[in-house]
């Protein structure tokens, strides 16, 4: 990345680059703060209260948008990682997949409810196994993300901008890192057994098509699902400073700033 030392934010939302860059920018109007003023100092800026001093460098937005979303990422991977974290959370849940909703409910019908929720928890643990590996991925996205990235994600109006951003930097590899550690941990958590079983039962049953279902594809991406869903709620969370979420005297900078905007 380039580093910009004497032009201000103003002048760069002027130049070809940054224009190229921030087109939400530039329809909504935005004037952004010099980039001279304020502390470069991430432990500098408030102490949580929402406070700030008025403006923000391109440093200091970079490291407050860099801080939130790691912040509210390793949270979101440690609240689904840990046993239950998909299965005892409603909001992200898996569940049968859909063409085999009637399988679900034709066994239930018959008894089998047993074989039902083992199959459903069977799922979720599965993801729990894998969540904890989007870490690495989160990390390398961060890595990449510039000046540009940072203020589009800050002042795009939309509550879950980072989140977006992150959908669109890190599902093509999450889904690479997931789908091996879901088909093995599937194995671990006898899903296919299960599944297997599920679909014989129901075969067994007058009642229609044979289901198939590419089980590892449906449980990596509702794993993935569930994980953004997540991070879409620690983002909330600290565009509001909710709970205090802004627990950093640059975190309350710079969204003290984004407030004002």
């Amino acid at each position: 990345m380039k580093h910009f030392k004497s032009i201000t934010l103003l002048g760069l939302f002027s130049a070809s680059l940054f224009i190229s860059g921030c087109e939400t920018l530039n329809q909504a109007g935005i004037t952004l703060p010099p980039q001279g003023t304020g502390s470069t100092n991430p432990n500098t800026g408030g102490s949580g209260s929402g406070q700030t001093t008025g403006t923000i460098t391109q440093a200091e937005a970079t490291t407050g948008i860099k801080q939130a979303l790691n912040n509210g990422l390793q949270q979101s991977i440690q609240t689904l990682s840990v046993k239950n974290g998909f299965l005892g959370d409603a909001a992200v849940k898996i569940l049968m997949p859909e063409e085999a909703r009637k399988v679900e409910s034709a066994l239930r019908a018959v008894g089998m409810n047993k074989l039902c929720d083992q199959f459903i928890a069977s799922m979720n643990h599965a993801a729990e196994s894998a969540v904890k590996e989007a870490s690495t991925v989160f990390v390398n996205s961060l890595s990449k993300m510039t000046v540009n990235d940072a203020f589009n994600i800050l002042l795009s109006g939309q509550q879950d901008a980072a989140t977006n951003y992150f959908k669109k930097t890190t599902s093509s590899e999450l889904t690479t890192k997931f789908s091996p550690i879901i088909q093995s941990a599937m194995g671990k958590n006898n899903v296919s057994t299960y599944w297997n079983q599920l679909t014989s039962a129901y075969n067994n049953l007058p009642l229609g098509n044979k289901i198939e279902t590419d089980l590892t594809a449906y449980v990596t991406q509702r794993a993935i699902d569930g994980l953004f869903v997540k991070v879409a709620d620690q983002e909330l969370k600290i565009r509001k400073n909710i709970g205090g979420a802004r627990n950093s005297g640059i975190l309350d900078k710079v969204f003290g700033w984004v407030d004002k905007q």
